[in-house]
């Protein structure tokens, strides 16, 4: 039987993301304009899309807390769809801390694969759920800024609005 996803739209500082849901929980969050891609496997694979909003309004409230600097972990339910390994790489990046960053070499260490460096690149670039999964927290060795599906701008501006937000509030949890 043919999946259902639940979309919106949601205005952000940083241009309009497309939040996507299904029965279980957000399923894709990404610039609209980086989107086309996904449409188009969805329709291919016979999913279609509704404007109800299962899970997608309470993560457009936590993204405004979020952009707001008053949010640091996101608590909607994710229905992450991946390989192992990239379910494994994305679990790590949920558990980089709110405005700190790790390097690709330190997450292929802290999932026991140490010469998975570029494999965790990969994985990186094909999360799914920008932002909730927060890619955007890892960086290159050399501590530089490097590949962001969103752009680098956007990777900045990320960790520009954490890092002003944890300066102004460093014992905020939530």
């Amino acid at each position: 039987m043919p999946e259902t996803f639940y979309m919106k739209r949601y205005s952000s500082p940083l241009g309009v993301y497309v939040l996507v849901s299904s029965q279980q929980g957000i399923v894709c969050v990404k610039p609209e304009e980086h989107m086309k891609v996904d449409f188009t496997r969805w329709e291919r694979d016979g999913i279609t899309l509704e404007d109800r909003n299962e899970y997608n309004n309470s993560l457009a409230e936590e993204l405004e807390s979020y952009f707001a600097g008053k949010l640091r972990q996101f608590s909607v339910p994710l229905d992450l769809r991946g390989t192992g390994f990239q379910l494994q790489v994305w679990e790590c990046l949920r558990q980089i801390p709110y405005a700190e960053t790790r390097s690709y070499g330190q997450i292929a260490h802290a999932i026991a694969r140490p010469t998975a460096s570029r494999a965790v690149g990969g994985a990186n670039g094909s999360n799914p759920i920008s932002i909730v999964v927060p890619c955007h927290r890892v960086i290159g060795a050399n501590g530089k800024l490097v590949g962001y599906g969103g752009g680098l701008d956007r990777k900045q501006a990320l960790l520009d609005l954490e890092a002003k937000a944890f300066q102004k509030n460093p014992h905020t949890r939530t």
